[in-house]
């Protein structure tokens, strides 16, 4: 998950899609041990928040049920309002019957009273309340709340059946209103020899951007014998790749050192899905994202060429050697090809012609930075 843009408002990842199947499946189970072996309760559903809450706790519930809902109205913008309105109500015969009440979210309470006014002249059996989250801070009321998903704090959230002005009703995860991404984060991206080391120490000086590179990063930490780097050559010592744990622990202590900063170059990292999504998920921790990975595209051949080139005043053995280059473009290939994929579903994807002089190459990345 990452940052996520609502109309003019920004949204945070808070609450994953797993943690809400456990917290629905609790909430069904504790219900079903509560009600009488044989009975048979109606569950009404608050339309329209609770549709998804609705739809996953009933199938979790264990025994037979029937199904209603009823429409309220009690929000503008992300301000609970004092005025509920019902717009539609109960039309089943509910004299004696067992009713469980299924809320999205309760924070004033407003709403929760219309419900028991609503209910009160019925000859119910029961009433009962269950809600998926609430919020203790605002709640107003003295009335009874019987089964409660996950107490949070006073924050505007959307997803999973809430909104924001109509939107974010489809996210399968909760996601918490946030200031603006005040930082330009960027993911450098290039096949060996396509000149992104280059690249970056220019972009770093126009935009003023930190540049992380993860081999620097890697090689101070080694030869400092950090915590992480003694752990990082542990594994390595014994020819073993080193975790995606280890690596972006390094890339959060750089980012932490550097909390000022406009934003970052991120070069040489991520590498592969699960550490993009841990970059992903450690920047909206800080209210930050990725703004766009931006990738130098160069054909193979041009690059051998240019990486054999090299290899005569380098000194780097992996250099002159054709077949060692090739395999790793087929490497570079292959995770990069993932990363396009994940970064193009958030639209944050940007391909840069690299061919032609630094100079040209800067100008077409910086139209992409302007954008950004």
């Amino acid at each position: 998950m990452s940052i996520t843009k609502l109309g003019d408002l920004y949204f945070k990842p808070y609450i994953n899609k797993d943690e809400i199947t456990v917290i629905v499946k609790h909430l069904a189970n504790q219900v079903k041990i509560d009600l009488p072996k044989n009975e048979v309760p109606v569950f009404v559903g608050i339309l329209n928040g609770c549709f998804l809450f609705a739809a996953d706790f009933i199938r979790e519930y264990q025994g037979n049920c029937e199904v209603s809902f009823v429409k309220l109205a009690s929000y503008s913008g992300t301000s609970s309002t004092e005025n509920v309105k019902q717009l539609v109500g109960i039309n089943e015969d509910l004299t004696g019957r067992t009713v469980i009440i299924l809320e999205d979210i309760i924070d004033t309470g407003n709403t929760l009273q219309e419900i028991y006014n609503i209910f009160r002249d019925k000859n119910l059996k029961q009433l009962k309340v269950a809600t998926l989250f609430f919020k203790p801070d605002v709640f107003r009321k003295e009335l009874p709340i019987d089964y409660i998903g996950k107490s949070i704090e006073d924050k505007f959230i959307v997803g999973y059946g809430l909104d924001y002005n109509g939107l974010g009703r489809n996210y399968p995860a909760i996601y918490q209103l946030t200031t603006t991404p005040k930082m330009k984060n960027i993911v450098l991206f290039g096949p060996p020899g396509a000149g992104k080391g280059t690249q970056a120490e220019f972009l770093k000086d126009m935009y003023n951007l930190v540049h992380i590179s993860t081999g620097d990063v890697f090689r101070f930490n080694i030869k400092n014998s950090t915590e992480l780097g003694l752990l990082a050559k542990k594994y390595m010592d014994e020819g073993d790749l080193v975790p995606d744990e280890v690596t972006i622990n390094m890339l959060k202590a750089e980012v932490e050192k550097n909390a000022d900063a406009n934003g970052f170059i991120f070069d040489g990292f991520p590498r592969t899905q699960s550490q993009a999504e841990a970059l992903d998920a450690f920047l909206a921790e800080k209210g930050e994202q990725i703004n766009g990975m931006v990738a130098l595209e160069v054909s193979e051949d041009v690059l051998v060429e240019r990486l054999l080139e090299r290899g005569k005043t380098s000194g780097r053995t992996d250099d002159t050697d054709e077949g060692k280059i090739r395999n790793r473009f087929n490497e570079y290939n292959t995770k990069t090809a993932i990363l396009k994929d994940y970064f193009e579903a958030q639209n944050k994807y940007y391909g840069i012609n690299g061919v032609g002089s630094i100079e040209d190459i800067t100008k077409r990345i910086s139209t992409v930075f302007n954008k950004l």
